[in-house]
């Protein structure tokens, strides 16, 4: 049951992606006044369908120079570290509880920033290079704010296993608790997903293509599966963290779809940052909110402690 679990988990998953990519041109198509794809299927339904056959029957580049081993196998790996994130889901049975699962999280989201780095620099290509070092500093920046985020639930609620969030959040959710911490971390999820308007490592304009600039076929579809994994997990998470866990209800999942919405709405409606103030905003604005947050949930919890002290 458990390897039929991950099967159908991860089944399940790249089909979400495929119907993500469907759904981001469809909204996309809306907000720029057009209608989007609605030829192949009903509605569209199938592109998704006839998008991975044309992906996947490309033709693949075979590169002069460079590294060929850790040029053909990272893909794999950037894919199979954007599933790992998936065994965090809390099944309630016939499945991994993970008691330090934030923990596991925390070690996991750090890998990520190797994926690209070296996918960048097996290419031997100036503009993979300068994209994967682009991605590696905003990267490392984003993910201060973004671990401490984590760690002052971690110290409000004293708990690494996502399934007890749902009885800390039962009468009250934590977005209501630390609202301006909701839209922090939500831009940190933006930055550390490369998505617009932080998509540095993928700046088009003068980077061609960024770190995936002689990736082609199917190496090409594989680092797209895991960037829309990854955007859908992190919308999944900021559900389990703010907006309550009860993943019995259809509530759950129109919460889910909501913020897979927004960060669609976010790439139609804004245009890229310019680097340096993505770097100020990080450490000058987000840090010390972020760090003025971890102090109140310290006092929280200390007061908490006492109090429950004091009636016992």
């Amino acid at each position: 049951m458990f390897f039929f679990s991950i099967l159908f988990l991860f089944l399940f998953v790249l089909l979400g992606v495929a119907f993500f990519t469907l759904f981001e041109r469809k909204i996309l198509g809306y907000i720029q006044f057009r209608s989007g794809p609605n030829k192949v299927g009903f509605l569209g339904l199938l592109q998704p369908f006839s998008d991975a056959i044309k992906l996947f029957s490309k033709e693949f580049y075979f590169l002069i120079f460079g590294n060929y081993f850790i040029y053909y196998f990272i893909p794999v790996v950037g894919l199979s570290i954007s599933l790992l994130f998936w065994f965090l889901y809390p099944f309630f049975f016939n499945f991994v509880s993970f008691v330090y699962g934030l923990l596991f999280f925390l070690c996991v989201s750090g890998l990520g920033v190797y994926i690209i780095m070296v996918s960048g620099w097996s290419s031997n290509s100036v503009y993979s290079m300068l994209g994967c070092l682009r991605s590696v500093a905003q990267s490392i920046s984003y993910e201060v704010c973004f671990f401490l985020i984590i760690i002052c639930f971690i110290l409000f609620s004293g708990s690494f296993n996502l399934v007890d969030y749902y009885h800390f959040q039962f009468y009250v959710w934590f977005f209501f608790l630390s609202f301006p911490l909701f839209f922090v971390f939500f831009s940190c999820c933006l930055a550390e997903t490369m998505r617009s308007p932080f998509d540095f490592s993928e700046g088009e304009s003068e980077l061609v293509s960024g770190f995936n600039v002689e990736y082609s076929s199917f190496s090409f579809s594989l680092f797209f599966l895991s960037e829309y994994s990854n955007m859908m997990f992190m919308s999944f998470f900021c559900v389990v963290v703010f907006f309550g866990s009860d993943l019995m209800s259809i509530f759950f999942f129109l919460k889910f779809v909501f913020l897979v919405f927004c960060f669609i709405w976010v790439r139609g409606s804004f245009p890229r940052y310019r680097y340096d103030k993505l770097m100020y905003l990080s450490w000058k604005c987000f840090l010390p909110v972020v760090l003025n947050y971890m102090i109140f949930f310290i006092s929280l919890s200390i007061l908490m402690f006492f109090s429950f002290f004091l009636v016992s």
